[in-house]
């Protein structure tokens, strides 16, 4: 038996914040693994600002860089939209793994909207990691209220993939700043920057130190 966390997510685009979550839950949960789940559509977000799926995997192969850390297509392979689908054949496929669900305070606080989101809570350990500006918040939330007796004492935290659920901790850690949202934002302006910019004399064009061009 081994211990796999998994990180699910439109990943779009992947950032540090993926690994050094990914990196912090291999050390804290004693993990054999993370596996990033790159979904092809998130149904609670809108598609029109997604990147092409094979972009996004192929991004997300190349933030990793950790050989305990896994990308992969799954979702995609296997057709599944909601989480708690692709746990149940997760679950199923590989009996002999502990898998542990891996999310960020926000969506602590919003998982209560997923599709059948008890069950998920239900089919494997939940490893919620502290994430800017949402801790107080997610400690108030349904899920944490609904699960109250359920939470396992961070101290205890190493034990959790072995923990029969519904078990699910709270992490509290070093905050990390990326944000997809953030990345996605800059990257507009800067297309709107450049396309502004794309007539003007070439010795009025500034860029940032370390400016490339985007893909």
């Amino acid at each position: 038996m081994r211990a796999v966390g998994l990180l699910g997510g439109s990943f779009n685009p992947a950032h540090d914040g993926h690994r050094y979550i990914s990196l912090l839950a291999l050390k804290r949960l004693r993990l054999s693994a993370v596996w990033w789940l790159v979904a092809p559509q998130n149904p609670l977000k809108d598609a029109a600002d997604l990147a092409p799926y094979d972009t996004r995997l192929a991004q997300a192969r190349l933030v990793a860089r950790h050989p305990r850390i896994r990308v992969s297509a799954i979702e995609r392979d296997i057709g599944t939209i909601y989480t708690v689908d692709t746990l149940e054949v997760l679950t199923r496929r590989f009996p002999r793994i502990r898998f542990v669900w891996m999310i960020g305070a926000d969506n602590l606080i919003q998982i209560s909207t997923w599709e059948r989101w008890q069950r998920i809570f239900r089919l494997v350990p939940v490893a919620v990691f502290a994430r800017p500006p949402y801790a107080f918040k997610a400690h108030a939330s349904v899920a944490a209220s609904r699960f109250a007796a359920a939470r396992v004492d961070e101290a205890r935290v190493a034990g959790l993939p072995w923990r029969a659920p519904p078990a699910w901790a709270f992490l509290h850690t070093r905050l990390h700043p990326a944000s997809a949202t953030i990345i996605r934002a800059k990257r507009r302006v800067d297309a709107a920057a450049n396309a502004c910019g794309a007539g003007a004399p070439r010795d009025h064009v500034q860029k940032e130190p370390g400016h490339t061009s985007d893909r």
